[in-house]
């Protein structure tokens, strides 16, 4: 099937519905200016709607293309779908950096958003999914890539704690080893394949890839597109709904924003759990590649990042809290290469500790 089927496909249908629905609103909204609450409600529950579809459309495209163009479903994860679903933080970094031209602060947003968007992925939202449905790990997967994202956080720390930021030197670092990462994984992709082949833990049925190349590409595309516009509506609509509920704007950018800008990750990864863990583990590890060493490392070539923040909430609990937050994945991963419903409570228990810890050293609930 291609092209013409698509778009008869009844998938494409509901997110065209969603998302020509969700414009109207906000267009409705804005004319007759009305902020209610179930306005608001209203336009969160749709977001998400399209959000869930959307990435269910995407990974459906990814896994297929996977297939056709006979290449692992991990290095899809690990490529294709952690940039595209890094395209927030890498617009949000990026920007940041042109700010901070004139606005010193701006910095501090940048690499904050990086290690919160890495804490919040690596803790919570592998901890959803595998509360959601638990996983065997490969220990490929671990060796090579788990490895790749410890050192890429503990490079990017080093960077950020020894010039208290990121030089434009630096930044070209980052992004060069990360050119080589991808280019190693490519040359490797026949082998990476087999191994994935190998074994029980993904199963692939050739019967059920019956669209086109250009079909799939399409859907990726599409998905990709779709996810990030819901998401970007998600975050802004439930940002206003906060402030119109007087909620301090440093609770919506540590909870909303953080959160809000891995909700693709999130979404991709708990629709493709059920049908290529690759993709799954392969999106989240690979987005904790890409934005501590790309997202980051383009931002610091437009301008280099200072952080400005005297005392630093940065360097005394986000960055702390990532390495021991990623470090522990890695560790529950590697024991016995599984991830058990168990390990997923920790984890979003972890994440919940330390945003209390940080609210605490913000307004002070709790006198130490």
């Amino acid at each position: 099937m291609g092209i013409p089927q698509l778009l008869h496909y009844n998938t494409l249908a509901i997110t065209g519905s969603l998302f020509i629905a969700i414009i109207g609103f906000k267009m409705w909204k804005e004319k007759i200016e009305w902020g209610t609450l179930p306005l608001s409600l209203l336009l969160l529950s749709l977001a998400l709607a399209l959000l869930v579809i959307s990435a269910d459309f995407f990974v459906k495209g990814a896994k297929g293309l996977a297939n056709r163009a006979g290449v692992s479903e991990l290095i899809i994860g690990l490529t294709i779908v952690s940039i595209g679903t890094s395209i927030p933080e890498i617009l949000v970094s990026s920007v940041s950096a042109l700010k901070s031209v004139n606005d010193p602060q701006a910095a501090d947003l940048a690499i904050g958003g990086i290690f919160g968007s890495v804490l919040v992925q690596i803790t919570l939202c592998l901890g959803v999914v595998v509360l959601f449905k638990g996983m065997s790990i490969r220990p490929s997967w671990l060796k090579r890539d788990g490895i790749t994202m410890l050192l890429s956080i503990f490079l990017l720390s080093f960077f950020v704690y020894s010039g208290d930021g990121l030089t434009r030197i630096e930044g070209l670092i980052l992004v060069t080893l990360y050119l080589i990462y991808i280019m190693w994984l490519l040359i490797h992709r026949k082998e990476i394949r087999e191994d994935e082949l190998t074994g029980k833990s993904i199963e692939v049925d050739p019967n059920s890839f019956n669209w086109t190349t250009t079909a799939y590409i399409s859907m990726i595309a599409l998905g990709l597109f779709l996810a990030v516009f819901a998401a970007q509506h998600l975050v802004s609509t439930a940002s206003d709904l906060a402030v119109s509920m007087k909620i301090p704007q440093s609770v919506i950018g540590t909870t909303v924003i953080g959160l809000g800008t891995s909700l693709p990750e999130l979404t991709i990864a708990l629709m493709a759990v059920r049908r290529s863990e690759g993709v799954a583990i392969g999106t989240l590890i690979g987005s904790n590649i890409t934005d501590p060493l790309f997202s980051i490392g383009i931002a610091a070539l437009i301008n280099p990042l200072s952080i400005s923040e005297t005392p630093s909430q940065l360097l005394d609990y986000i960055i702390p809290a990532t390495i021991i937050g990623s470090s522990l994945a890695i560790f529950m991963m590697w024991t016995q290469y599984q991830f058990k419903r168990w390990e997923g409570i920790v984890l979003v228990l972890f994440y919940c500790v330390f945003l209390g810890i940080l609210l605490n050293s913000q307004f002070e609930i709790i006198s130490v």
